[in-house]
C-alpha cells in the first residue's frame, strides 16, 4: 500500500461530519478551531439517564431533516448515518451547500461501497424491541417495521438504500477503534478490486440505553466523561479517480496498524509498538509527525494512549487535535472524528502539503490502532 505508485495510492478527497458542533463539516471545522465545548445539561423530564449532561447533535430531528417518507420507524443512529452520507454525496465540500437540489458528487456512482463502523448498532432499538416482545400480550405483538433497527448493519444498509449505492456494504463493530478498522477494510476493498470508491466512517448515538450501558461498564475513574454522538464519513478513492473528477485530495493514507492488549496494563506497550511499526513502515521519523489526533479516551485507556505516544514521540510536540474535548466521548465514532479533524486542518491549510498526521486509538476491549495520513 505504501509503495504503490502515486496514481493508485489511496487518498481521502472529501469528508463530512454530523456532530454536536453542527450538522455540517464546516460547523465541525470551525467549532474545533474555536475550542468551544458542546456539553449541555440534560432535562430529567426527557432523559432517564445517570448522566447530568451530554454532547448532542443540535436540532437533529430525523423527519425534519430527511422528510416524512420512509422515516417513521428510523432510529437515531440510522438517521445520523443517512444524513452524513447525504451531505457528503451532495458535495458540500465542493461548494454546493449540500441542499436537496445539489448535484451529486462526481464519480460516486452506484457501485460505490460503504464501510461503516459502530458499537452494537442501536442499543436502544435492540432493548426497545426486546422489551415489547416481553411486556406485550403476546411475544409477537411487536411493530415489525422496527425489527430492522435491531440488526447491527441497519445504518449501513439503509444508507445504501437511501442513496442507491450497490457496492460492497460492510458494518464493522469495533468500539473506539471502529473508524480505523473501517479505513483498513476500505483499503482492502480497493486493493482487491471490489470497489474503486468507498464511503467509510463511523456513527454513534446518544440514547438512554447507551447511557446506562456506559454507566455500568465504566470504571470509577472515567464515570465523569461526557458522552457525545454523531457521524463522520469520508470518501476514499485513488489519486487518479480524484483527479479525474476535479478533486485534488486532502490526504493520502500511508498506512494503518493494529495490535491487541490482553489486559489494560499492556495497552501502552502494544500501542507504542503499533505506532513504531507504522512509522518504520512508512519511512517516517517520530520528529517528522506534524499533527496528532488522539482519542482522549477516559480512564485507563487514555492513560495508556498518552504513555505510548510519549514513549514514541519523546519530547516532540506535534500540533494536537482532540475532538473529544469538544464533542464528548463518541465511542464508536471517535476515531472517525479524529480523522475528520485532521482533514479539517488540511482543508484550512494549517498543515503544509506532505505533512504526516498520526491518528491513534485504544479500546477498552484491548484493540489498539494507529493510522498515518499525509496531507496533499
Amino acid at each position: 500500500m505504501v509503495n504503490a505508485p502515486a496514481a493508485v495510492r489511496p487518498v481521502i478527497s472529501a469528508w463530512t461530519a454530523v456532530s454536536p458542533l453542527g450538522l455540517r463539516a464546516a460547523d465541525f471545522s470551525s467549532g474545533l478551531r474555536s475550542g468551544r465545548g458542546t456539553g449541555k445539561p440534560l432535562d430529567p423530564e426527557e432523559w432517564s439517564v445517570p448522566f447530568r449532561e451530554a454532547c448532542l447533535v443540535p436540532d437533529f430531528h430525523i423527519r425534519e431533516i430527511l422528510g416524512r417518507k420512509n422515516t417513521r420507524s428510523m432510529d437515531r443512529v440510522t438517521g445520523l448515518a443517512v444524513t452524513a452520507i447525504r451531505h457528503l454525496l451532495s458535495g458540500e465540500q465542493e461548494g454546493t451547500g449540500g441542499g436537496e437540489g445539489a448535484q451529486r458528487l462526481p464519480g460516486v456512482g452506484e457501485h460505490t461501497g460503504i464501510a461503516l463502523g459502530t458499537s452494537t448498532g442501536s442499543a436502544q432499538s435492540i432493548m426497545d424491541f426486546t422489551r415489547d416482545s416481553l411486556v406485550g400480550a403476546k411475544p409477537f405483538f411487536v411493530d415489525p417495521a422496527r425489527f430492522p433497527n435491531t440488526v447491527m448493519n441497519c445504518a449501513a444498509g439503509q444508507s445504501a438504500i437511501w442513496h442507491g449505492l450497490k457496492g460492497p456494504n460492510t458494518t464493522i463493530a469495533g468500539g473506539r477503534a471502529a473508524g480505523l478498522l473501517t479505513l483498513r477494510y476500505a483499503l482492502r476493498l480497493q486493493r482487491a478490486g471490489r470497489a474503486r470508491t468507498v464511503l467509510c466512517g463511523a456513527v454513534e448515538e446518544f440514547t438512554s440505553a447507551r447511557a446506562w450501558l456506559e454507566w455500568h461498564t465504566r470504571a470509577d475513574d472515567d464515570a465523569s466523561a461526557v458522552l457525545g454522538e454523531g457521524a463522520a464519513v469520508w470518501l476514499l478513492e485513488t489519486a487518479d479517480e480524484a483527479r479525474e473528477h476535479g478533486r485534488g485530495g486532502l490526504a493520502e493514507v500511508e498506512g494503518v496498524e493494529f495490535g491487541f492488549a490482553a489486559d489494560p496494563a499492556a495497552a501502552r506497550t502494544v500501542l507504542a509498538d503499533a505506532v513504531t511499526r507504522l512509522l518504520d513502515r512508512t519511512g517516517t521519523a517520530p520528529g517528522d509527525v506534524r499533527a496528532l489526533a488522539d482519542a482522549q479516551a477516559p480512564g485507563a485507556e487514555g492513560e495508556a494512549e498518552r504513555g505510548a505516544l510519549a514513549d514514541v514521540l519523546g519530547g516532540h510536540r506535534p500540533l494536537r487535535v482532540a475532538p473529544a474535548d469538544a464533542i464528548g466521548d463518541t465511542c464508536a465514532a471517535s476515531a472517525a472524528f479524529q480523522i475528520a479533524a485532521v482533514l479539517a486542518l488540511a482543508e484550512r491549510g494549517e498543515l503544509a502539503s506532505g505533512s504526516p498526521a498520526l491518528v491513534t486509538t485504544v479500546d477498552r476491549d484491548g484493540v489498539v490502532g494507529a493510522a498515518l495520513l499525509r496531507t496533499r
